[in-house]
């Protein structure tokens, strides 16, 4: 079976959209499919020029990469006022789709599978696709390209439940939608390493309990909470990840606020978290209620991520998160609340057994959360459409269900 995943990104990126793209072909490829990344060429960043993408993410190299020699409108977005970067970013994101759309009926795929819907809309004209919504759209024209696309799409994909009932409010057909979480390399967050070890190997060289948080620094991931709760514990808060404009903001809330136990590392590379999550006694989630995005359409990789680590689990108590921990598996608390946050961070360092409790109940319920697993779902979906019953291309069912 032939499979295009088309996907508007920057790749290597430092946002985990890249990594969910890349783990989710390997995940297609170790399936058996042909399958090839189709990607705008896009101008990168300084820390990311010249890197080999597969090295980057840790993913082997079982796929193929295409990037369409279409200009990065988008890298002028930074330059410009915000109403321009808007309409640029549409033009790219259309250029880009007829691009893929020349280049998919060249390579003649069985099926293509997308985030994007304007490469949905266009592309299923043609093609079978599979679209995944990683949040409802904001925008009237991104509303009329998803609506549109699917129409055609056989079936399509939302990462939570809550987004899924977004969509059922808005008149989407409950057949076509069906819900997979995001997910994770078990293997590579469950290493063989103890916290003296990895903190040692990290050079952190803290005698204190470390409270540690992996990911951007968007407010929307309540790490503003995080540093406020600081406050009222007797540990030190680790700050692994973010963007260079987003490192500078917190640093200076920090400052301001003449806190001494929070150290922010900035960002680092992927393959690098799984020893700081090892290294930690605690990993905290603390999502906003803020955001649209973090009450109803978030599936964090770090969760995941923070589960595989076998590391207790204190996290925003939001629809979203509440799909995958609960209080077996985690501590969850009232989000945007420091002295609540803090109170569920001293609970569980305060109380090894419910530590080990929990962090082995989040590692037994991801075991059902691999990438190939997630893969496997799909291509079940696929096979299940009525449009590929009669199909002479058909793919054998025994190959994905192995």
């Amino acid at each position: 079976m032939k499979l295009l995943y088309v996907a508007r990104a920057r790749i290597p990126t430092e946002k985990a959209h890249g990594l969910q793209i890349m783990k989710m072909c390997e995940a297609f490829a170790k399936l058996g499919l042909d399958i090839e990344l189709v990607l705008p060429f896009r101008i990168q960043t300084k820390f990311l020029k010249g890197r080999n993408a597969f090295e980057y993410y840790g993913v082997k190299k079982i796929f193929n990469i295409k990037k369409l020699p279409i200009p990065d409108l988008i890298y002028f977005t930074g330059f410009l006022p915000e109403k321009i970067s808007i309409i640029l970013f549409h033009i790219h994101d259309i250029i880009f789709s007829i691009f893929a759309l020349f280049y998919s009926l060249i390579k003649n795929p069985d099926v293509i599978f997308t985030r994007d819907s304007k490469v949905a809309f266009l592309l299923s004209i043609f093609k079978p696709v599979i679209y995944e919504s990683h949040i409802y759209p904001s925008s009237k024209i991104d509303l009329y390209f998803e609506k549109n696309a699917l129409k055609r799409c056989g079936f399509f994909i939302t990462i939570t439940k809550k987004l899924k009932k977004v969509y059922l409010q808005n008149g989407f057909d409950e057949k076509k939608i069906h819900v997979l979480p995001d997910g994770v390399d078990i293997e590579k967050f469950d290493i063989d390493i103890s916290k003296e070890e990895a903190r040692k190997k990290l050079n952190l060289n803290f005698k204190e309990k470390l409270a540690i948080y992996t990911g951007h620094l968007y407010p929307w991931k309540g790490v503003y909470t995080l540093v406020d709760a600081s406050n009222f514990l007797n540990a030190k808060v680790i700050l692994v990840g973010g963007l260079k404009e987003d490192i500078k903001k917190i640093k200076e809330y920090i400052s301001k606020k003449n806190i001494n136990n929070v150290v922010v590392l900035g960002y680092v590379e992927p393959r690098e978290i799984p020893f700081y999550l090892k290294a930690a006694d605690i990993l905290v989630l603390p999502n906003s209620a803020n955001d649209v995005k973090s009450i109803y359409c978030t599936s964090p990789l770090k969760l995941f991520e923070y589960m595989a680590s076998k590391r207790p689990i204190v996290a925003s108590n939001l629809p979203s998160i509440g799909e995958i921990l609960n209080n077996s598996n985690a501590i969850l608390v009232e989000p945007d609340k420091p002295e609540t946050l803090a109170e569920g961070i001293k609970k569980v360092l305060g109380d090894k057994k419910l530590a080990k409790k929990i962090a082995d109940k989040a590692y037994h319920d991801v075991r059902k959360y691999s990438w190939e697993s997630r893969a496997k779902k799909i291509i079940t979906l696929v096979m299940k459409l009525e449009s590929w019953s009669n199909s002479s291309r058909k793919p054998q069912r025994e190959v994905f269900l192995r």
